[in-house]
């Protein structure tokens, strides 16, 4: 059975390292145990390269037969919990670093006190991961981008993104009036992932909507560096209202055209059916649920 386990670790990492690392054992010793199961086997499971391995047909096989058993292992254990007096247990969370930062991280400190068994890890990333495959047990995004197999959670209210510049950047050009002006403008980019193009910025203005390409010296793939850059004056960014609030009231930046900026459905937690036998992780929704109109 561990051997099995650290097939499908490998499998899911597609490298010894990082398999090695979350299993907490050296790279050889994971090697070996690989070799061991496919000398017991009788085939080989990976194709290996310096860098990485790779499931021949036969280890894609094994994949598809054992992940559905061991998931079922994973719920057994994940429904011990109702035993318990209290809600216990991990639970893993991916969403954007905004997301974690304004609408996650606030509720935690009480949550965690309240509930002391209960362990959050959240990783950040701005892809649309699929969240059974990365086996998390959540994610947060916005309700555009949710999938209709997955349970959805409203935690946030509607906001908009908003044009912003800083004081010094606005000194040396004319805030735009229209979208079609930010073309002349020094405007930073985000790329939320290596495989996607530049974010194309969403535009709406009654019935006339618009999505627009901009150019800029500056490009970024996450918030915080976008958030940096204007307020350091290199260009344009197209930011979250609440993730800019604090900077306009101070003057350190300044919002532009918001006529023209859309309001977007708000942020929801996402995750598969399986997830709602588990004390824990209903507690966690309950306290994350928006209890706005």
């Amino acid at each position: 059975m561990d051997e099995l386990k650290s097939f499908l670790v490998i499998a899911r990492h597609g490298s010894l390292t990082k398999a090695a690392a979350e299993l907490g054992v050296t790279p050889s010793a994971l090697s070996h145990t690989l070799k061991v199961l496919e000398e017991r086997l009788g085939v080989r499971l990976f194709a290996r390269t310096t860098r990485s391995v790779s499931p021949t047909e036969a280890g894609r096989q094994l994949i598809d037969d054992l992940t559905p058993l061991f998931d079922k292992v994973d719920d057994a254990i994940l429904r011990l919990n109702e035993l318990k007096d209290k809600p216990a247990g991990n639970i893993r969370i991916t969403a954007a670093d905004d997301a974690i930062q304004y609408i996650l991280q606030p509720k935690l400190p009480r949550f965690l006190s309240r509930y002391p068994e209960v362990n959050i890890e959240v990783s950040v990333n701005y892809s649309l991961t699929d969240i059974v495959k990365d086996r998390f047990d959540a994610g947060i995004r916005l309700g555009e981008d949710l999938n209709n197999d997955m349970i959805a959670v409203k935690i946030s209210p509607d906001w908009r993104q908003v044009l912003v510049a800083s004081p010094q950047y606005l000194r040396n050009h004319s805030a735009p009036k229209k979208p079609e002006d930010l073309l002349s403008h020094n405007c930073i980019n985000i790329r939320y992932s290596d495989k996607s193009g530049l974010y194309a910025w969403e535009f709406q203005k009654g019935d006339k909507k618009l999505n627009l390409k901009v150019k800029g010296q500056y490009t970024a793939n996450s918030n915080p560096h976008v958030l940096a850059a204007a307020l350091d004056g290199i260009g344009v960014a197209y930011l979250p209202e609440y993730y800019v609030e604090e900077y306009l009231q101070q003057g350190k930046l300044v919002a532009f055209m918001l006529d023209w900026c859309p309001y977007f459905d708000g942020y929801y937690l996402y995750y598969p059916h399986r997830r709602q036998d588990s004390p824990a992780f209903q507690a966690l929704v309950n306290t994350l649920r928006y209890q706005g109109k």
